[in-house]
C-alpha cells in the first residue's frame, strides 16, 4: 500500500529520505520502499512518524484530511 503523505510530509519539512530513515533506524533504501508502496510500514514506524510530524496516523494513511486533531 502506498502512503503518498509520508513523502509529502517529508518534503514539506525539508527532509531527505536518509534523514527519516535514520529516525526510524532503517536504511534509506528500505524507507524508499515505504514511499513507493513496495513495503508495508509497520505500526511502530507509523507511530514514530506521527509523533515526529505532529499529526495523526489517520492523516498519514489517508483516513482523514485533517493534519491535527
Amino acid at each position: 500500500m502506498k502512503f503518498k503523505r509520508i513523502k509529502d510530509l517529508r518534503e514539506d519539512n525539508d527532509k531527505l529520505q536518509k534523514d527519516i530513515a535514520k529516525l526510524l533506524g532503517i536504511s534509506q533504501q528500505y524507507y524508499s520502499e515505504y514511499e513507493n508502496g513496495n513495503r508495508t510500514i509497520p505500526i511502530t514506524h507509523l507511530i514514530t512518524l506521527s509523533k515526529y510530524y505532529h499529526t495523526s496516523i489517520d492523516y498519514i494513511v489517508g483516513l482523514t484530511n485533517k493534519k491535527t486533531s
